[in-house]
């Protein structure tokens, strides 16, 4: 549905983008995840036609966005960063501005008005001036737009920028319920916005892509190791000394909230090995009491600190 091969972009003598590459399937949604700066709205600006890559190529549902760039924008709902509104309209006025500049009419753009309406919690700002709404009003009229012709496409640049914590949790809950019906790209720089809503993140640093792929995976991969929390009712020294003595292990600590009659660890070892498996031998052939025994995923903060090191690591390396 989107695929984006070896865009790169310069503004001046600054390097926006980098031999970007990536693509997504129909019914997709793909988290972009970056710090500010990284790259993630000049991207999108070059997918919507906003911008043109200075090379590689976009293709959007197989068109290329320079070679036909209306066709393409005819298929895509945008949200831009800075959300693009009319301060002195009002909701109604704006969403049917924008349904009929998007060729609606009639009994479908009454419809649409009235979904996108609801969908987005508008419904008590329906009939106020743009200007009179709050910063997260705001943002649902930007998305409630980007919506209004039900596009087949979606590409949402820091959605919920602004909300507070029950908005965002309403705008997820959007999110989700549109995933199989249409193509979603989401930007973000706060990690804990990705995993609520999809598993696939492409992650961009500097420009670059440094990961893609989903987001447990990813982090298995960018920390090395597997982690596993195992806890049991025996004296933890002994306990510790036969974890330590697994060749699967690399590394074992004292994990906090142990079990009241025992002891906890966490117990890491190189990516790939059967972790749980060797310790849950070990805890029968020693005859322990287990109270917990799991794999643990690493959080997304660990994830990406652990991979931008790794790209700068490389990029110093190839220098």
């Amino acid at each position: 549905m989107i695929e984006v091969r070896g865009i790169s972009k310069s503004f001046g003598t600054m390097r926006a983008l980098d031999d970007v590459s990536f693509q997504l399937g129909k019914g997709e949604i793909l988290g972009f995840l970056g710090p500010n700066g990284a790259g993630k709205s000049t991207t999108m600006k070059i997918i919507t036609t906003f911008l043109a890559a200075d090379s590689g190529t976009v293709k959007v549902d197989g068109i290329d966005v320079l070679e036909n760039p209306l066709a393409v924008r005819h298929r895509i709902g945008y949200l831009p960063e800075n959300v693009p509104l009319y301060l002195d309209m009002n909701v109604q006025e704006y969403l049917r501005f924008v349904g009929e500049a998007r060729g609606l009419s009639g009994n479908k753009l009454r419809d649409r008005l009235d979904w996108c309406v609801e969908a987005c919690g508008l419904t008590s700002e329906f009939k106020k001036t743009i200007g009179e709404l709050s910063k997260g009003y705001k943002q649902r009229t930007g998305l409630a737009q980007a919506l209004i012709h039900d596009p087949d496409i979606l590409i949402l640049d820091e959605p919920t920028s602004g909300l507070d914590p029950l908005q965002i949790m309403g705008i997820r809950e959007l999110i989700k319920s549109l995933a199989g019906a249409k193509t979603i790209i989401f930007s973000t720089h706060i990690l804990q916005e990705v995993s609520p809503v999809t598993d696939r993140v492409v992650v961009i640093n500097e420009g670059q892509i440094i990961a893609d792929g989903d987001v447990n995976e990813l982090a298995r991969e960018a920390m090395k190791t597997n982690r596993v929390f195992v806890g049991a009712r025996q004296f933890g020294d002994a306990v510790e000394t036969d974890l330590r003595g697994l060749p699967e292990v690399s590394e074992v600590t004292p994990a906090a909230k142990p079990h009241e009659d025992g002891c906890r660890f966490e117990v890491r070892g190189p990516f790939g090995q059967d972790l749980v498996g060797a310790i849950d031998r070990l805890a029968r052939e020693k005859s322990w009491e287990l109270t917990e025994l799991h794999e643990a995923t690493f959080s997304l903060e660990d994830t990406f600190i652990a991979l931008t090191r790794h790209a700068r690591e490389n990029r110093e390396v190839t220098s």
